[in-house]
């Protein structure tokens, strides 16, 4: 099974040198919030250096605004101007989903994107409100305070939710606490996007059909009574023209997608749709008829809005709990939407500035009369598209709405509601993201149940439940990976030193008189019952085969630890139980390949020592031969103790 020199020379497995506590704990900390390792260019810097770099950390456009050329300017300037077309229409659509008045989706367009071009690291993110985010604070500030009954409260709320949105983002990158978002997985967004994108398209039967009153609740059941229930108000007007709207926004899309070049069909075909039918009410009357129109917006630029922000509120409570979800919510899909463009260039961007820069953002909002923003998919895939070398593209695009702002929004009284319906679920239909939901069945039939899981939660239920349960389900499979870990049995690949899963090569060999598990996963409080049962039953389960078929009996238990990265005291009481339970059986425990931080535990716990530390090896084959040796000498009949017959051959 291999050469004498291996068998002879077995390589001593090393006990690190022990580190100090406090040595430990810094290193700790600074691989859990610091893994990129920030403070390195402001090594042996001069402190002048040292200011002018963590200015530059904090504002990334001292970084790239020296370096700023006329040629970015031109490609910045179409794009920005590109996005402004798609950022007004989406604006007004967007806060009426939020049941805002359509003015605040216009002032979110203004201030929030220079905030974040002084501030963010993406070059291609397009800053706007989302979808997603506007239909979860209809649905949790609607329950608590009706938008229609109680406008100025609810308006109150919804900056305030903004607010404490933009606190928790910010600490969150402050405390590089990041990691917190990675909770939500990808087959959780996927799922959950794609509900809440269903979600909104039901919603958008009320624009549609031209109905005055509506359901407030989200889910399939409610919205379904609601459109049959008023079947007699439908109104065929709205109807024809949203269905109108709706075929030439999707064939639009279907074209830019089958020719990338036409991107700007796609891109301007919201405020196209916007102004034809603005054009057509304005000269059909169609309004008159019962086309419901935006109505007027006043002119200017956004107001300040610090004193509107409810903190004496009665439902402060809802508002923070609102700002947190949706924060969180907006945060995931905006980094990840920044790092996705991000690969294009070949660029990396740092994601706890991007969460700082969000942050920032969505407080200046909500002191100006913004609600809840960040780096939407479709505006950004545009504003890609459009050819931007920098973030100046979103201070174009914030300039345009300023013009609009100033001068335009007269030009909207007009504009059918039924059209922003039409754009809304244009937009959402790219978010249900059906091939991705069969990517995972075909790959991990876990994350399938995941996805489908918060899919259903979020239409048959609410927003916040389906989220609820996609994190639950999230989490709750992370916990069973720690808490019930696979142990593998190994066999030996023929004509090798290897050794490897028997289900994973066939072809490996069981080892005679010996059995040799593999732990996959690091030992804590929350598995050590669970692996201190299971090796118990592969022991049990191997002496029941070895008897059925009359093989060798059972001499020793091999436990690969290679893949165990960590152990606490409750593993290696575990560890200790075993052994007692292996000593019971009359068999051997050997131990191969503890990495660093287990090998210092178990010398430090006396457990080395009880094992004795010439059971211990550095490779499985090493452990293997050494337990072949005691075999063929215990079949010779050799007096000595397997103790004495290691030493001995150990020595030759």
């Amino acid at each position: 099974m291999g050469n004498d020199y291996y068998y002879e020379c077995p390589h001593p497995v090393a006990i690190p040198p022990a580190k100090p506590f406090i040595e430990s704990i810094k290193s700790g900390i600074k691989e859990t919030l610091f893994p990129d390792d920030p403070f390195r260019q402001f090594k042996n810097q001069p402190a002048s250096r040292k200011f002018i770099l963590g200015l530059q950390y904090f504002v990334p456009v001292l970084e790239w605004a020296p370096r700023y050329t006329f040629e970015f300017f031109k490609a910045d300037l179409l794009a920005g101007i590109t996005i402004a077309s798609l950022a007004v229409p989406q604006g007004i659509s967007y806060a009426s989903l939020a049941n805002l008045p359509p003015i605040i989706g216009l002032y979110s367009s203004f201030v929030p994107p220079l905030v974040y071009a002084m501030l963010g690291s993406s070059k291609d993110l397009a800053v706007g409100t989302v979808a997603v985010a506007s239909l979860l604070i209809s649905s949790m500030l609607g329950k608590e305070v009706h938008p229609n009954e109680n406008p100025k409260l609810y308006v109150q709320l919804a900056f305030t939710a903004t607010f404490f949105a933009g606190v928790f983002q910010a600490a969150l990158g402050f405390l590089r606490l990041g990691f917190i978002v990675d909770f939500l997985s990808q087959a959780a967004i996927v799922g959950f996007m794609g509900g809440a994108a269903t979600v909104v398209c039901l919603q958008q039967l009320k624009g549609i059909l031209g109905l005055v009153r509506f359901t407030h609740e989200t889910d399939l059941v409610s919205v379904m009574r609601s459109v049959f229930s008023q079947a007699h108000q439908w109104r065929w007007e709205s109807g024809v023209l949203g269905c109108c709207f709706l075929f030439f926004l999707i064939l639009t899309r279907y074209a830019s997608k089958r020719k990338p070049g036409f991107f700007w069909i796609s891109a301007m075909a919201p405020l196209t749709s916007v102004i034809v039918g603005s054009v057509l009410v304005y000269l059909t009357r169609a309004e008159q008829n019962g086309v419901q129109v935006i109505g007027h917006l006043k002119k200017g630029l956004n107001p300040p809005s610090v004193s509107e922000l409810a903190f004496g509120s009665p439902y402060l409570m809802t508002a923070i709990k609102t700002g947190i979800i949706t924060g969180v919510i907006v945060l995931a899909e905006g980094v990840a939407v920044g790092r996705s463009f991000a690969m294009f260039k070949n660029y990396h961007i740092d994601g706890n500035k991007e969460m700082i820069a969000f942050g920032m953002m969505n407080i200046a909002g909500s002191c100006t009369s913004c609600y809840l923003t960040t780096g939407p998919f479709s505006r950004t895939a545009v504003n890609f598209n459009a050819g931007c070398r920098t973030a100046v593209s979103n201070i174009v695009m914030a300039t345009a709405v300023m013009i609009t702002l100033l001068f335009l929004t007269p030009l909207f009284h007009y504009t059918p509601l039924v059209v922003l319906s039409s754009i809304i679920i244009s937009a959402m239909l790219g978010l249900i993201d059906y091939e991705a939901a069969i990517s995972l069945w075909k790959v991990d039939k876990c994350d399938f149940i995941v996805c489908m899981s918060a899919y259903i939660g979020v239409v048959f239920c609410s927003v916040e439940i389906g989220l609820v349960i996609a994190v639950a389900i999230s989490l709750l499979r992370m916990l069973m990976s720690v808490a019930r870990p696979r142990t593998f049995l190994l066999g030996n690949i023929p004509n090798s030193m290897i050794y490897r899963s028997i289900d994973q090569y066939p072809i490996a060999n069981t080892v005679p008189g010996v059995l040799i598990l593999q732990i996959d996963a690091p030992v804590y409080f929350a598995n050590a019952n669970y692996l201190r049962e299971r090796i118990s039953r592969w022991i049990y389960e191997e002496e029941e085969k070895l008897k059925s078929t009359g093989g060798s009996s059972l001499q020793y238990v091999i436990l690969d630890l290679s893949a165990v990265g960590s152990i606490d005291t409750s593993g290696i009481s575990m560890l200790e139980e075993v052994k007692k339970n292996i000593d019971r059986r009359d068999l051997k425990l050997v131990l191969a390949n503890p990495r660093s931080e287990v090998i210092k535990k178990l010398e430090k716990s006396k457990f080395m020592e009880s094992i004795g530390q010439e059971w211990i090896y550095l490779t499985v084959g090493e452990a293997v031969a050494a337990c072949n040796l005691m075999l063929h000498r215990s079949k010779s009949n050799n007096p000595a103790t397997d103790k004495d017959e290691l030493d001995a051959h150990d020595n030759v």
